[in-house]
Order: C-alpha cells, then sequence, then structure tokens
C-alpha cells in the first residue's frame, strides 16, 4: 500500500492533475466525506488528509510514504530525512514582509530600529532579518496576522501573500519580499528503497506532469 499525505484546499486541488496523470484519481471530496483516509481508483493507494504543518512529520515517521507540502513548511519544520525530488510548481505565493501603509518601514530599518514582528514563520523571519542586521523581536501567532499591527501588537509581519487584497483590505502594504514559494514532493527515504518498484512511477508521473517554469 502506497501512502499519499496532502493537506485540504489548494495543495489538494492543485495535486488532482498530477495525480492524474498517474492515473490515480481520488474517489471522494475531502470536503464533504468525513474520512481521514480516501480511496483511490488504484487499490494499492490510499490518500490521508493532514495539516499542512504535519505533512513532512507525517513522511519521515512513516506514516505516510510521500507528500506534497509548501517550501515554508518545509524550512520552518525541517525537512531533513526527507527525499525532495520535485519541485511541483504548484500553490504557489509568496513570503513577504508587510506594515501599515503609514509606517515608514524604510527609514526604521536604516536607523537601526528594533521591529516587532508577528508571524507563524518565526525561523524564516528570524534569518531574514538576521542577515539584513535588523533587530527583531518576533511573536509567533496561528490566526490572521494582519490583526496585530492594527492593533498596535506589532510593527509588521511576516505572512504568505497570494494576491495582496487581505493585506489591501486591511491597509498594509508589502515591503520586502523574502522568498518564492510553492509545493515539494516529499518522499520517506525508507519506503523509496523498500517500495521503489510502486512509488517510481508515481514520481515519474509527477515529474512529467509539472508545468515549466516560464524563463
Amino acid at each position: 500500500m502506497i501512502t499519499l499525505a496532502l493537506s485540504k484546499g489548494r495543495i489538494f486541488d492543485e495535486t488532482l492533475p498530477l495525480l492524474a496523470a498517474a492515473g490515480i484519481e481520488v474517489l471522494e471530496d475531502p470536503e464533504t466525506s468525513r474520512k481521514l483516509i480516501l480511496p483511490t481508483n488504484q487499490p494499492g493507494v490510499r490518500v490521508v488528509l493532514v495539516r499542512a504543518t504535519d505533512v513532512p512529520t507525517y513522511v519521515e515517521h512513516g506514516g505516510a510514504d510521500l507528500g506534497v507540502t509548501g517550501k515554508d513548511t518545509l524550512i520552518e519544520h525541517g525537512g531533513q530525512g526527507l527525499y525532495q525530488p520535485l519541485d511541483l510548481q504548484i500553490a504557489k505565493c509568496r513570503m513577504s514582509v508587510a506594515v501599515p501603509a503609514d509606517f515608514d518601514y524604510a527609514s526604521a530599518v536604516r536607523q537601526g530600529s528594533r521591529l516587532t514582528v508577528a508571524t507563524k514563520y518565526t525561523t524564516i523571519a528570524r534569518e531574514f532579518f538576521a542577515g539584513k542586521g535588523v533587530h527583531v523581536d518576533l511573536i509567533k501567532l496561528y490566526g490572521s496576522m494582519e490583526l496585530a499591527p492594527l492593533t498596535g501588537m506589532a510593527d509588521a509581519i511576516v505572512d504568505l501573500v497570494s494576491t495582496g487584497k487581505t493585506l489591501k483590505a486591511n491597509n498594509l502594504v508589502e515591503v520586502e519580499r523574502i522568498m518564492d514559494i510553492s509545493s515539494r514532493l516529499v518522499v520517506n527515504q525508507a519506503a523509496l528503497k523498500i517500495k521503489r518498484e510502486a512509488l517510481r512511477p508515481i514520481i515519474d508521473a509527477f515529474a512529467g506532469a509539472i508545468t515549466p517554469v516560464a524563463s
């Protein structure tokens, strides 16, 4: 049995065409099914639904043979011990710094001000600001980041940005782009050896179905 770990939402939806390329069709809709393990049209393949942040953990510890997860999750939670053969070029967005429209971020950085930054991505934020020589106090949040500067709790946020509409609606502006984010295929290293004949065709099909990056 091959077990694929996916999270609900955009990653799940954008992985479906890749699965189709491998001849795999998920037989139940995760939005309507109460099941956490979904069958596919292939008797030897199943999908487990887990939180996005848990995908690397399930794959690393053998709860799944392979999974799809964002680059942000891999950096934040560690991708050590995982084979990462493919950037799938799906669920694209960017990690950015955003501040209230009336906050002079450039001046604050230039003057060496100590900034309070709210984020779920403390590892990425810490490394980014350290690389710039900017002193920051990080506040870890799990909910809506936009609220932190609006309530005066933080000067800035570090968060994923897709269209930027949520920032604009809350009078925030994107001031620095930290990195581009897309989703990766991750594979359990032991499974790759033990189940190589079953896994390799799936990995190869995914590779063949990836949309080329425009140059």
